[in-house]
């Protein structure tokens, strides 16, 4: 990392003042309504917001529309089309036209932003395939194994999510459980570890939870009396399935592939240890913006192009479900 790369002397500046304005407003408020109200409590949450979620939104929109020196620039958002853009312009001012000739464009950041979405769309249809099943199952009142499932799904997440992943590694390596087991059976040992099928194996196990547990909690609430309705007028378990409770559950659907796709389209740990480094995702190449090569003006602009994909899921996410039924891990 850049030893130079520091805070800008107003970032702390608007850091202070918006301590410093925040206890004065806990002030006004407190001498206002005579004492300590309820609403107050939250102020501690607000100023946990302030300080560590809209502060550094604004240092990654500041580094991003930066250069180096500080000035104003839009050239690291076009590094993000072209990631030979730095290097080709310093062919051009060293060479003029005549370097246009040795100029080729880099894919590298659109190949890899492709990559991701494309992993994470991937992702997200085995979880759901995987986990509205499971679901129904966790849901079903005349189940006596739903609760077991539950557990059996919350028990994993009480381990810490780098474990998760590492554990894996011990299954899928060559010397691992699965490779010994088949060279025990006379089988010859298979590669599956450091490609794409081992870290889409990865996401969808530490992801599928947040699948599961969306469309659970939706189903849970669904009154029973709507699919005894169904059955009355002649619908048989199938019909009822597709006419009442996929489209009742369509909340929780959404709210699950939200889940799933943006900390799929965003994750680098996963590609980092399953992958080996021959797979790069998005988050992998905004960490090595990062900290590898220190240029946090790229890496901010990388950013703020994530922040607007998610922020597209969101959108989405409030148009299907914009009572906020979808539901969560519960």
């Amino acid at each position: 990392m850049r030893a130079d790369m520091t805070l800008p002397w107003w970032a702390w500046a608007l850091m202070a003042a918006g301590f410093v304005v925040f206890i004065a407003m806990l002030t006004v408020s407190i001498r206002r309504n005579g004492g300590i109200r309820r609403p107050l409590f939250a102020s501690p949450y607000a100023l946990w917001m302030i300080l560590f979620t809209v502060l550094p939104v604004i240092l990654i929109g500041y580094y991003a529309l930066t250069d180096a020196n500080g000035a104003f620039t839009l050239d690291n958002f076009r590094a993000f089309w072209d990631s030979n853009f730095a290097s080709n312009k310093v062919i051009l001012e060293a060479m003029g036209e005549a370097g246009e000739a040795y100029i080729t464009r880099g894919t590298v950041n659109v190949d890899t932003l492709g990559y991701s979405l494309w992993m994470a769309f991937e992702c997200t249809l085995i979880c759901l395939v995987l986990g509205y099943p499971a679901a129904l199952f966790m849901a079903d009142r005349n189940m006596k194994l739903g609760p077991t499932l539950v557990v059996l799904f919350i028990i994993p997440m009480w381990m810490n999510f780098l474990l998760r992943t590492i554990a894996w590694m011990s299954l899928l390596e060559d010397s691992g459980l699965i490779n010994t087991l088949l060279k025990a059976m006379g089988f010859q040992g298979v590669q599956l570890m450091y490609n794409s099928g081992a870290v889409l194996l990865g996401m969808v196990y530490n992801f599928l939870p947040f699948m599961v547990f969306p469309i659970y909690t939706v189903l849970s609430k669904m009154d029973i009396r709507l699919s005894e309705a169904a059955a009355d007028l002649g619908c048989n378990g199938v019909q009822t399935l597709y006419k009442v409770t996929m489209p009742l559950s369509l909340p929780g659907v959404i709210s699950g592939i939200t889940m799933v796709f943006m900390p799929s389209v965003t994750t680098f740990f996963i590609p980092r240890v399953l992958g080996g480094g021959n797979t790069m995702m998005f988050g992998d190449l905004i960490e090595s913006k990062f900290l590898t090569e220190g240029n946090w003006n790229v890496g901010s602009a990388l950013s703020l192009i994530m922040m607007l994909l998610i922020l597209v899921s969101l959108s989405i996410l409030r148009k299907a479900d914009p009572n906020g039924e979808g539901g969560g891990i519960a």
